[in-house]
C-alpha cells in the first residue's frame, strides 16, 4: 500500500467507525459492500463481540460481505425475513452535491439497491475524493444486464451517448454479479439530468439494475484531511 493508499484506507475507515455509531441494540442492519463498507462489519463485529451492541442482524449485500460477516460473527438475515431494514451502511464510488450516488464499482448495484430501498435510512460513507459536482465527473455508470442479449443493451446505452465498456474478472472473461448478470459500465461524462437518463435505463427491458442511486440517501459521512463531516438530507 503506498502512502496515498494508506492515507485514503484511514479516511474510509474513519467514516466507516463514524456511521457505526448511527447503530442502536436491536436493529436490522444493511451490510454495503466494498472496501469501505467492510470497515464497518469490521467495527460492528467488535462491538457485538464486546456486547457494547446487542441483537443486531445484518443483511448483507452481496456474497463477499456475507462471508466476511459470517467470519467475523456477525449474525445474518434475510430480507425474506426482515423485509424492512432500519439502518444500512454502504459506500459509493462518486456523490453529487444532492446527495445522488453513482454505485456499483464493486458489482453489487443490484443487491444494494433493493437493500437500500427497504431500509428506512440509507448512511452513505466516503472518502474525500469520492465528492464530486456532477454525477458521471468521475465514474462510470454501471449498468447490470442479463446476459441474454447483452450486446443489444450496449448498443441501446451507446445510443444514449455512453462509451460502453464490459466489465471482465481478473482473468480476461466477462465479470458476472451475484446474480449471474452481466455490467456494462457507462461513461456518460457528467450527466446533466440524471433523474431523465435513470427513467430511461428503468424503462429498458434486460436492464436489471443501474448504478445511479437517487432519492435513497438520508446521511452522508464523509472523511478527509480536515476530518468528518456529516449531512442529512
Amino acid at each position: 500500500m503506498t502512502p496515498d493508499e494508506s492515507v485514503v484506507s484511514s479516511f474510509k475507515r474513519a467514516a466507516a467507525e463514524r456511521a457505526v455509531d448511527f447503530i442502536q441494540s436491536g436493529m436490522v442492519v444493511g451490510l454495503g459492500t466494498g472496501s469501505t463498507a467492510a470497515f464497518a462489519v469490521r467495527k460492528l463485529a467488535v462491538l457485538l463481540a464486546e456486547g457494547t451492541l446487542k441483537d443486531v442482524v445484518g443483511v448483507p449485500t452481496s456474497r463477499t460481505t456475507e462471508a466476511l460477516a459470517t467470519s467475523l460473527g456477525v449474525p445474518l438475515t434475510t430480507l425474506d425475513v426482515h423485509p424492512v431494514v432500519d439502518l444500512t451502511i454502504d459506500g459509493a464510488d462518486e456523490v453529487a452535491p444532492d446527495l445522488s450516488l453513482i454505485k456499483g464499482g464493486g458489482g453489487a448495484l443490484l443487491r444494494e439497491k433493493i437493500v437500500a430501498q427497504a431500509s428506512r435510512r440509507e448512511v452513505i460513507i466516503v472518502d474525500a475524493p469520492k465528492l464530486s459536482p456532477r454525477l458521471g465527473t468521475k465514474w462510470p455508470v454501471p449498468v447490470e444486464v442479463l446476459p441474454f442479449g447483452w450486446r443489444s443493451q450496449s448498443l441501446f446505452l451507446e445510443s444514449l451517448g455512453a462509451r460502453v465498456t464490459v466489465r471482465l474478472a481478473l482473468d480476461g472473461a466477462p465479470f458476472h454479479t451475484d446474480q449471474g448478470n452481466v455490467v456494462l459500465d457507462c461513461d456518460f461524462g457528467p450527466i446533466n439530468d440524471a433523474a431523465a437518463l435513470a427513467a430511461r435505463l428503468d424503462s429498458r427491458a434486460g436492464v436489471m439494475a443501474h448504478g445511479l442511486f437517487l432519492n435513497l440517501t438520508t446521511d452522508l459521512v464523509v472523511a478527509g484531511p480536515d476530518g468528518i463531516t456529516h449531512r442529512v438530507r
